[in-house]
């Protein structure tokens, strides 16, 4: 075998090494970014259920109020048209942008703000404030929005795990050609590192 064809020999062999390599690597990749990217759904999906949890509460609430506070239409029609718009919101996690989930951010804040208007109502209608059924609604409320604050912590932990994962390299080459990206994350809404003020 004379040195050319020797040479020819040991370029085929690495390239072919090569080639083998990189679909190892590439199917290697594509599982576990899958695998990943099924997390991020399946957080957003907890993320959701909770605003829904949230949404589902806010009718008898209203109704609750309505009942005690004749004078507080507008709060209420607030109320009820914030979680109409909230909850016609709609972001696939797959397809997520940073303008997605800042919209659907903007829009579960606009129901949290009308919320917050809605209870503080309460405060000038004592026979409300005592109302069993008022007291425990508040409490689900709560609970939820403990719920909430907590699935969008754990979204924004799997998100960053996924984040991490596609923009490592070589994983950044094999995410750009197989349509993996980075995904955005929940960020605090503005004004939420100040104090609320309280009037009397």
């Amino acid at each position: 075998m004379s040195k050319s064809n020797k040479g020819s020999l040991i370029a085929i062999v690495i390239l072919i090494l090569l080639v083998l390599w990189a679909v190892v690597a590439g199917i290697s990749f594509n599982n576990k970014a899958v695998q990943q990217e099924e997390g991020v759904r399946q957080a957003w999906s907890q993320v959701e259920n909770q605003y829904q949890r949230r949404a589902d509460l806010i009718p008898n609430l209203v109704n609750t109020v309505k009942g005690y506070a004749t004078h507080e239409r507008e709060t209420l029609e607030g109320v009820v048209e914030a979680r109409a718009k909230a909850t016609q919101m709609t972001v696939d996690p797959t397809k997520m942008t940073p303008e997605d989930l800042a919209a659907y951010q903007q829009a579960q804040g606009e129901l949290s703000q009308a919320l917050g208007r809605l209870l503080a109502v309460s405060e000038r209608y004592p026979d409300l404030k005592a109302n069993e059924n008022f007291k425990a609604l508040q409490v689900q409320l709560e609970g939820t929005e403990n719920r909430i604050s907590t699935e969008r912590k754990r979204f924004n932990e799997v998100t960053q795990e996924y984040n991490t994962f596609v923009r490592k390299f070589p994983n950044n080459i094999f995410g750009s050609i197989l349509g993996f990206k980075a995904k955005p994350y929940f960020e605090s809404v503005a004004g939420a590192d100040r104090a609320p003020e309280v009037k009397f």
